[in-house]
């Protein structure tokens, strides 16, 4: 699976989304408060540490569209030890990312959703052996079959990993649904989770409350949960994949809190 996010940390370049992780790298301080709030500010919503509103690493108002996105901001400051740990923080990150890079240029966030869903993990197929041939096409298929009448994107399937073209009229289908996400943090969040998942049809559906995130979850790993099947799995690759599904777990929640009141 491909990870943009890792990507954008170690290039360089003008995408939003690069700048803000690139904002994010300061040394961890200390905890400095005792007390965590949610308030109303300026048409949102804002986390106060013993009533001082929080920042973003590009020094602007950490302001949260709904009083539930902020709530989750807010619960991982609380959680914080002696040290403000980023790392330990998934929703907070995002939180960043989204007003300090997204809001500036969405447009540069949906055709990144764009490219990924033209080479969709879920299009490349196995040829053997037959037991991994039955998983994906049970599991992937469904997908693609709700993307073609949910949609109206159109998709093809090829077996292997050779690229495969799809279909302009598929692709500008599926993007109408992604540039509906006009929030930033929701944008960012189903940005997030398609890197996470390796497809953009998969975190879509998600979003659109077609599956569930930790159905998603367990679809997007259903070649990873095969080869473990097999050939087992070291501590290392448990303890990555778990970072990364706690971060797809908080992606999803912010997701969905963006649209709570």
């Amino acid at each position: 699976m491909r990870d943009i996010l890792n990507d954008l940390e170690n290039g360089e370049g003008p995408d939003p989304m690069r700048r803000a992780q690139e904002a994010m790298r300061t040394p961890l301080p200390k905890k400095f408060y005792t007390a965590v709030t949610v308030a109303e500010a300026d048409g949102g919503y804002g986390v106060y540490l013993d009533g001082k509103p929080v920042r973003t690493p590009g020094r602007r108002a950490l302001i949260l569209p709904t009083s539930a996105a902020a709530q989750i901001v807010a619960d991982e400051f609380a959680l914080q030890q002696k040290i403000i740990d980023p790392a330990q923080m998934p929703a907070t990150r995002l939180a960043n990312t989204a007003i300090d890079g997204v809001a500036d240029d969405p447009q540069a966030v949906v055709e990144d959703l764009l490219r990924f869903v033209a080479s969709d993990m879920l299009f490349y197929r196995a040829d053997a052996p037959e037991e991994l041939v039955k998983r994906q096409a049970e599991g992937w298929d469904p997908l693609i079959d709700w993307a073609s009448s949910a949609l109206n994107a159109h998709f093809i399937l090829a077996e292997g990993v050779m690229h495969v073209a799809q279909p302009r009229e598929a692709l500008a289908a599926f993007g109408v649904h992604i540039k509906a996400f006009s929030d930033p943090i929701a944008l960012a969040a189903l940005h997030t989770m398609t890197t996470l998942t390796g497809s953009a049809i998969l975190a879509l559906a998600i979003a659109r409350g077609e599956i569930g995130v930790r159905e998603g979850w367990k679809l997007a790993h259903l070649d990873e949960d095969w080869t473990v099947e097999h050939w087992g799995e070291d501590a290392e690759a448990q303890a990555r994949r778990a970072a990364r599904e706690e971060e797809m777990m908080a992606a999803a929640a912010m997701l969905a809190a963006t649209s709570s009141s």
